[in-house]
């Protein structure tokens, strides 16, 4: 993107058109190691269909994110939203524990 489709040009600023901010996106997913300091693994699953035999399949990544009170344990599920780099792997921080783990 260059600078000038980031900012409001004046006649945009003039007809009272206001820029939209985009919401960070949001993943929900399992915690499956909390061992670091303030920093939880996540697997976040999706199911997608493959596109020559049109059969689900179910897509794992596993992403860093920022627990700062260390709050989530092993098996539970969370929301992280995704934000700024917070290190060099940490792209993702900790916005709720949503169900905690039955053991």
């Amino acid at each position: 993107m260059n600078a000038a489709a980031k900012t409001q040009t004046k006649a945009e600023a003039k007809a009272g058109v206001k820029s939209v901010k985009r919401r960070a996106p949001e993943e929900i997913g399992i915690v499956a190691s909390n061992k670091m300091e303030k920093t939880i693994v996540v697997k976040v699953t999706r199911r997608v269909k493959h596109p020559l035999y049109k059969k689900y399949v179910t897509k794992t990544k596993r992403v860093k994110a920022h627990d700062e009170k260390n709050i989530a344990g092993v098996g539970d599920q969370v929301l992280i939203v995704e934000t700024r780099p917070t290190s060099k792997q940490k792209r993702y921080a900790l916005k709720q524990v949503i169900r905690k783990a039955r053991y």
